[in-house]
């Protein structure tokens, strides 16, 4: 166990009472101060514990990007209760899936989702409690709890469980898994702290506690813009980040990316960092501010960080021309491993795409633990030391296999494949399996194909991923129909979308006359994809 002891809870307290009136949470018109937000939250946490959860029992955010997220993780984190991040893109279950594998016991979730919630209510017994946020799109169930409801009774009284509060409570973020199914990752409050912490700006002293931060705290550091989702890694990591140092954090209304939207808040907000998914975002950024030179100030853009998918040397080159003291940072992590490289790149200075200096706790090793010698060619693993997650919740296989002590020291080894070039930077190849990787979201072929071949018109399917311009890689569905059926692709995609995430459905569908499966039954995903594009090309697709 580490030394400290921080605890989020404790650190935003301290910053709600350096800077009481300033504003921490943005969503168009809304405004929140610091105090404001830390009443709030002291009203939430204890309506929660009213409802009978206990220590660290879960609490699951069922919400689009919006100030709630945040303040409900507060309260939680208050009450010694663990967030648990749920992506509003789910199906039913997969969602039914996600609460009962972590033990979720209260949702807060947007009215839009009620109807989904209500046909699933039966299935997840174990939860208690529901909080509705309203967002317009109808009235509070009878068996939910509006959330202003339970917010509203603000205190200035900071709520504390009665087990109190630890450095070892625990953030809880869900991250797709090797067999399709979502695993929880496990990061100890105090050992995710100080990872963001020692890449912070502003970092506090690790040996001086909440007495540190009142000495290096003087004053508002900025205002960030997630403009990806908070229910994912890199939403919810740099917000806690910004928060951490006393920023602001900004908001987009619309629920689904608008480069306009972002644009006009960058400059009505002064907003000095933006969190994207690479490429994703970046491109539409790009094209928007080319499209439309001078319409827009983002001269208080000191800083873009990106993590998840491929952000692209030349999309880097352009947004350069629009505001040249920005720096672009790259951030190769994943949800259980923080700082495995970082590539930043300066106006005349960008990176290559894929390229990145290793991180200070990270190293690339052979599968039996030697390290890559710089310059030769040789392929190894990712491995990131230092302050790492506990593990995956409720799965101590998957745990023992990417969690490895090398050297008498643990690392978390994720499977990012990579070579190290002759001056030390890293050269990323990718994730060993066959996972897709589109605009951030992963996407595991078997679900996919599980989802094609309910259709009684497909014998067998497969699904791979493709370049995409915008979106990194795009689900293609390679379909064998049965026997004399004939195969409607627009057929296949619906059917995915009528079980799965929206984002699972396939971009693309190739109908060929056979898969070609081994004897032993497996799949050359590497061949079909191959297949796939040339039948992509020739029709030109």
């Amino acid at each position: 166990m580490a030394e400290t002891d921080w605890n989020f809870a404790d650190v935003w307290e301290q910053v709600s009472r350096i800077l009481p009136d300033m504003d921490v949470l943005v969503h168009g018109t809304r405004r929140q101060s610091w105090a404001e937000t830390n009443r709030r939250a002291n009203g939430l946490a204890a309506a929660l514990l009213e409802a009978g959860l206990g220590r660290q029992d879960k609490v699951a955010q069922y919400l689009y990007n919006c100030p709630e997220y945040l303040e409900s993780v507060f309260a939680s984190f208050k009450a010694g209760l663990v967030p648990v991040n749920t992506n509003y893109r789910y199906g039913r279950d997969e969602l039914v899936y996600l609460w009962t594998n972590s033990d979720t016991k209260a949702v807060v979730f947007h009215a839009s989702f009620a109807e989904m919630v209500s046909g699933l209510r039966s299935e997840v017994p174990e939860v208690r409690a529901w909080m509705w946020v309203d967002d317009g799109s109808g009235p509070c169930p009878p068996w939910a709890v509006p959330y202003e409801e339970a917010a509203g009774r603000r205190s200035d009284e900071d709520v504390r469980g009665p087990w109190g509060r630890s450095g070892d409570d625990l953030y809880l973020l869900y991250t797709g898994g090797t067999t399709g199914y979502p695993k929880g990752v496990m990061w100890r409050q105090d050992d995710l702290f100080a990872a963001l912490n020692s890449a912070s700006l502003l970092p506090y002293p690790e040996d001086q506690g909440l007495d540190g931060i009142r000495r290096t705290l003087t004053g508002p550091t900025g205002a960030h813009l997630p403009a990806c989702p908070l229910m994912h890694g890199t939403g919810a990591f740099t917000s806690f980040g910004a928060l951490d140092t006393g920023a602001s954090v900004v908001t987009l209304t619309r629920r689904s990316f608008d480069p306009v939207e972002l644009l006009d808040t960058v400059e009505r907000e002064r907003v000095t960092s933006i969190a994207i998914v690479g490429d994703a975002f970046a491109k539409p950024i790009l094209r928007e501010l080319d499209a439309h030179p001078g319409r827009w100030d983002i001269s208080s853009v000191t800083m873009i960080i990106s993590s998840g998918v491929m952000w692209s040397q030349a999309t880097k080159e352009g947004l350069h021309r629009h505001n040249p003291n920005m720096v672009l940072v790259d951030a190769f992590s994943s949800s259980e491993a923080l700082g495995m490289g970082v590539s930043v790149s300066t106006a005349g200075s960008e990176q290559a795409t894929a390229r990145f200096s290793l991180g200070e706790n990270a190293r690339v090793v052979t599968e039996d633990g030697r390290d890559v010698a710089p310059g030769s060619g040789q392929v190894g693993l990712l491995a990131v030391g230092g302050r790492n997650p506990l593990g995956y919740y409720k799965d101590e296989a998957k745990t023992s296999q990417t969690f490895k002590v090398i050297g008498g020291r643990r690392y978390s080894v994720p499977g990012d494949w990579a070579t190290v070039e002759a001056d030390g930077s890293i050269r990323l190849l990718g994730r060993g399996s066959v996972c897709i990787n589109t605009g951030g979201e992963k996407v595991f072929p078997e679900e996919v194909e599980e989802a094609i071949k309910a259709n009684p018109k497909v014998a067998d399917a497969a699904a791979v991923g493709i370049p995409d311009e915008r979106f990194g890689e795009a689900v293609c569905a390679v379909v064998q129909p049965a026997d004399g059926a004939k195969l409607d692709p627009a057929e296949v995609v619906e059917g995915v979308r009528a079980r799965l995430a929206g984002y699972k459905a396939p971009k693309h569908v190739v109908v060929v006359d056979n898969l070609g499966r081994a004897p032993n039954g497996k799949l050359d995903y590497g061949e079909l994809r191959r297949r796939a594009l040339q039948a992509l090309a020739a029709t030109g697709s």
